[in-house]
């Protein structure tokens, strides 16, 4: 896990070389007749990119988006009219059962289609009209990374395609970014020492990084053990803030921008709990340390747009070190595998 999170700066420059002449011609294709809904259908960590990618997209092109529920095609077998609309299957090794048959149903219902995925030969790739790759390499942990932020770029690059105020020069300095969250790597491992025995904690995140705090949590409790739930800071001021006590662990997504308010009124909240958080941020918000109990802070100023692959990545080499401090192998989590069938 640890291996495949520090790969990812190369994992983003290779998709983005690779993918971008497809996107320019889909870009074309769709100018002519632009989808009136989009629907984004995955499972687990992808899911947690069709999170971000439903933000992304309604935000920076104005197109409603939808994300999937399977059980509408796997269990109930209903017909959805997808006339005019673009589907969007989600899934790193492209096998995903309920996610490959909403794909089918949709594209046989009038949708077009698009699968992204890190394996070109797999059968979502196979099912949907445009196939676009996530270039990350072979991932051998179970737990996703370097899959999940390739799959946040191609969202990125989706939503440039359909339209959206996203500057194809401001994606290039993305593995750069990366890097600079990597480098962060030594005071992550240390940090990481002092949760050895947390069982439970939250996470808090808002708007585009909402679906950070999901995937943050998802791999605490996927290799950690670690009992995690996750909320937007709006959500969670509407009654989980009660279970908060003091000392209790919450780690906090809190980059500058719009959703700064909303969080700082959480942490004034947690503050007075006497909560431990922890906020990750950038060093475009000059307000978050005296907010937190224990900072990571990456050195640079970020837009706020641009900040869910560089924050995921400290989550990310935070959860394989506590896995590391607990005597856990976060490779190899017990009771699940890298791929999941469910219907």
């Amino acid at each position: 896990m640890l291996e495949e999170i520090r790969q990812q700066p190369g994992a983003l420059e290779r998709t983005l070389a690779s993918e971008l002449h497809r996107i320019e011609r889909f870009k074309q294709r769709v100018a002519q007749r632009p989808p009136r809904l989009i629907v984004l259908a995955a499972r687990g960590t992808s899911d947690n990119a069709a999170q971000f990618g439903r933000y992304l997209l309604e935000i920076t092109t104005g197109i409603p988006v939808s994300l999937a529920a399977p059980a509408i095609h796997t269990l109930y077998h209903a017909r959805i009219d997808y006339r005019d609309t673009l589907v969007v299957a989600i899934s790193q090794s492209g096998e995903s059962t309920d996610t490959n048959l909403v794909l089918q149903r949709a594209r046989e219902q009038g949708a077009l289609t698009i699968g992204i995925t890190n394996e070109s030969s797999s059968t979502l790739a196979r099912l949907a009209e445009q196939a676009f790759l996530v270039h990350a390499g072979k991932e051998r942990s179970v737990a996703a990374t370097k899959t999940y932020t390739g799959q946040v770029l191609m969202l990125y690059l989706l939503a440039y395609a359909l339209g959206g105020r996203i500057r194809i020069d401001d994606l290039k300095r993305l593995p750069e970014r990366a890097q600079m969250a990597l480098d962060l790597e030594p005071s992550i491992a240390a940090l990481s020492g002092r949760y050895r025995f947390m069982d439970h904690a939250v996470v808090v995140g808002r708007g585009l990084n909402y679906a950070t705090a999901f995937e943050f949590a998802l791999k605490m409790m996927e290799t950690c053990y670690v009992v995690a739930e996750r909320f937007s800071s709006a959500d969670f001021l509407h009654g989980p803030i009660a279970m908060v006590d003091p000392d209790f662990p919450v780690f906090v997504f809190a980059p500058a921008g719009p959703t700064w308010n909303s969080i700082a009124e959480t942490l004034d909240k947690l503050q007075k709990l006497k909560a431990e958080t922890v906020v990750i941020t950038d060093a475009g918000n000059t307000k978050a340390a005296a907010r937190a109990t224990l900072l990571i802070r990456l050195p640079h100023k970020l837009p706020e747009l641009y900040t869910p692959i560089p924050y995921i990545i400290p989550a990310q080499l935070f959860t394989a070190c506590l896995a590391d401090q607990k005597g856990l192998d976060p490779d190899k989590p017990r009771t699940i595998t890298k791929v999941t069938v469910t219907m």
